[in-house]
């Protein structure tokens, strides 16, 4: 992959920060977007493009390649062009050189993100994309949040126990945390979408891009009392260099001989208190999940997450 210099990482991220400018919800940070347009990955292959008209840099992509799994497809995230050079073909050619790019690494399937409507979905419609998947984006108004409710809708489920920290995971912790990771193949994955397989390595190489993305996350993990194995997670996290009051649900799952228990309300509600307690500065929490995932949705409405709006997961044959 070609190196990108800060100064044109700067004018690229100003640039898709006027692309996103008409969405709703947090646009992502300078120096996150920075690591994600330069920095590999063990499980990913990142090709990504700047274009410039004269000095001026106008739109850019940025094309991953899964390397451990799911190595038919690539994702194109994001392709974005300025608003005032849209109308002029640019982004249908920056698509057709990632299409040229998949094929080149021998894949056959891309796969893109948008809002449901919007100019993203119309670009989307009009070169052939399907869609794949349909997710739906909450927010959780902390100013809003009874915490003496919250703290008396703590399930007790026995026979579990619950282990919290701060920041990466620490080295006698990756084992069980792939082992949960891998529960999030069970959430809807949309069409032609294999299982992530997760190992100690794959996940030491993520925990290592917390540090360097600047955010701050909070683990919750519940464990079965009689061996202490692993039954579910959560994570939330915080850019320390936002200062907008957003901050991020990510993933929860929790495993199948475990569930029942309630413990996804539980990880997410004790993980969110102490989230709370340490990052009074934060406001609101927002948190994607697929339209067909009944069972989280459910949580999240029992939470008092509210519906923003929904989001397209996008298919096209390369």
């Amino acid at each position: 992959m070609k190196t990108i210099d800060d100064e044109t990482l700067g004018h690229l991220h100003a640039a898709y920060v006027q692309a996103v400018a008409d969405q709703p919800g947090p646009v992502m940070s300078a120096r996150r977007f920075r690591l994600m347009f330069t920095q590999e990955r063990r499980a990913w292959q990142v090709q990504s493009h700047v274009e410039h008209d004269g000095d001026e840099v106008v739109a850019g992509y940025r094309l991953s390649l899964p390397t451990l799994d799911n190595t038919h497809l690539g994702w194109l995230d994001p392709l974005f062009v300025r608003p005032d050079r849209r109308g002029r073909g640019l982004g249908s050619a920056l698509l057709g050189a990632a299409r040229d790019r998949l094929r080149a690494g021998g894949r056959r399937l891309l796969l893109a993100e948008t809002p449901a409507v919007g100019t993203g979905a119309r670009f989307a419609r009009a070169h052939g994309f399907t869609v794949s998947l349909t997710e739906a984006r909450r927010t959780l108004e902390l100013g809003e949040v009874d915490w003496h409710r919250f703290r008396r809708m703590l399930p007790r489920p026995q026979g579990y126990e619950l282990e919290l920290w701060t920041g990466p995971a620490g080295p006698e912790q990756l084992a069980d945390l792939a082992v949960l990771m891998g529960g999030m193949n069970d959430a809807p994955l949309g069409e032609e979408m294999e299982d992530a397989v997760y190992d100690v390595e794959r996940v030491r190489a993520q925990e290592e891009l917390i540090v360097s993305s600047g955010c701050n996350y909070y683990t919750a993990i519940a464990r079965r009392v009689s061996d202490g194995a692993p039954a579910g997670f959560t994570r939330l996290f915080v850019d320390a260099d936002r200062t907008d009051g957003w901050a991020s649900q990510a993933d929860t799952a929790v495993l199948r001989p475990h569930r029942g228990h309630r413990l996804g309300l539980l990880l997410k509600l004790a993980n969110l208190i102490r989230m709370r307690e340490r990052e009074p500065q934060v406001e609101r929490i927002i948190t994607w999940n697929a339209t067909s995932n009944t069972h989280m949705l459910a949580i999240n409405e029992t939470m008092g997450f509210k519906l923003l709006d929904a989001w397209h997961i996008w298919q096209l044959r390369a």
